[in-house]
């Protein structure tokens, strides 16, 4: 298996005990783009408006997907951008919320997981508050989902 499927399949957990392995941010910084060089494509036709992620310096899409129960639906995400580094992010954010309930990703705090492992420290400002927004994004459909 190439290398970047591997990376792109790897769970939070593998994520995280790779963070904690690497423990230079270089190295870090490395992987992030790694994992962003992974991350499938967007399909040009979901680069919408309605997709694009508000409060980003880099261009950012998510798609959101549902299934099961509708109460609280099991949400799976697409996601892409236009940089590197921010691109890693995305799979880092993909990783942490797809194929949970919604009422599960409502009540998760990424910031608390990102910060444990040292992403956030690291990163510029307009990079910390896009990732912040894309986080927003997700858990914000995520309770409207829960609650519906």
């Amino acid at each position: 298996m190439p290398k970047g499927e591997r990376l792109f399949m790897a769970s939070l957990d593998q994520i995280i005990d790779d963070f904690v392995f690497l423990d230079d941010w270089e190295d870090r910084y490395r992987y992030v783009i790694e994992l962003g060089k992974a991350l499938p494509e967007l399909a040009e036709e979901k680069r919408t408006p309605e997709n694009k992620v508000m409060g980003c310096a880099s261009q950012v899409w998510l798609v959101t997907h549902t299934s099961g129960d509708p109460e609280n639906p099991i949400m799976s995400f697409e996601g892409d951008s236009d940089a590197h580094i921010v691109r890693g992010l995305v799979a880092i954010v993909l990783a942490t919320y797809s194929g949970k309930p919604a009422s599960e990703i409502a009540a998760l705090d990424a910031f608390e997981i990102f910060s444990k492992i040292g992403l956030v420290e690291n990163l510029s400002s307009q990079r910390s508050n896009g990732l912040r927004s894309m986080v927003k994004r997700i858990r914000e459909e995520a309770k409207v989902r829960a609650a519906a």
